[in-house]
């Protein structure tokens, strides 16, 4: 008997919709990748911006849904 296997989920990321849980990354007002941890996306930032210093990036919190800045 032959068996077709369903794919898994696609995990799709939308970037004009904020993420309901952990952190995102904010690219020029645009959300581009979720976190579980503020520092695994401090981290990002940081290397990030030390590539392209001229982007603004913010770290968006969802559980209290405020945007801070990386400088």
């Amino acid at each position: 008997m032959l068996q077709i296997k369903e794919p898994p989920p696609r995990n799709i990321q939308r970037a004009d919709v904020a993420p309901s849980k952990g952190y995102g990354l904010v690219v020029d007002g645009h959300f581009k990748t979720q976190y579980n941890s503020e520092a695994a996306a401090s981290k990002a930032a940081a290397e990030l911006l030390s590539l392209f210093p001229k982007l603004r990036i913010e770290i968006y919190d969802a559980s209290t849904k405020v945007r801070t800045l990386v400088k």
